[in-house]
């Protein structure tokens, strides 16, 4: 990352560089913009050259989307997975998304590998009122995910719902 100041007013962008070929892309955070404008953990985060905020900023996929022509993204994500209450034989799972970046991953896909089950048994019990999301599209399956977002299972009906159960609370086998 790089900041310039002059006066009062700050520019800052990042430097990506190819692994490939070494050559860089400047991408623009803001030009010419006073310090009051902005935020205090901001502030302090550019004069610190704080890496945690350089990373989130490096992969942020709307500001990237604004500035480049193509973003080539890995469809892999590390799952981890907690389970914050016991097996209540599996009648219903809750599931809250938490991810540190954006990821251009759909719903659909993540549960479906993570769960082993299909993604068009996904969709049955979608369409049955069986699995809802937080919040609720129509379309809530072939959504990107996204931070705090909410799936509810019902599993009630279900005749395998223990092997999705143990599914949703162990990691893969790699």
């Amino acid at each position: 990352m790089r900041l310039n100041a002059n006066g009062k007013r700050l520019d800052a962008w990042l430097i990506y560089k190819c692994s490939d070929c070494g050559k860089t892309w400047n991408r623009t955070l803001f030009e010419r913009r006073t310090i009051r404008d902005l935020s205090p953990a901001t502030l302090e985060a550019l004069r610190g050259n704080d890496p945690d905020w350089v990373r989130l900023q490096e992969f942020d996929l709307d500001g990237l989307k604004r500035k480049a022509l193509r973003i080539d993204e890995s469809p892999d994500a590390i799952v981890r997975k907690e389970v914050a209450q016991g097996k209540a034989s599996w009648t219903t799972l809750e599931i809250e998304l938490a991810s540190v970046f954006a990821l251009n991953l759909r719903l659909d896909r993540l549960l479906a590998s993570e769960l082993a089950i299909s993604r068009s048994r996904l969709n049955v019990l979608h369409g049955r009122g069986k699995l809802r999301g937080h919040p609720d599209h129509s379309d809530v399956l072939r959504h990107r995910i996204k931070v705090g977002m909410r799936i509810v299972i019902d599993l009630s009906d279900e005749d395998d719902r223990d092997a999705i159960g143990e599914a949703a609370s162990n990691p893969k086998a790699k």
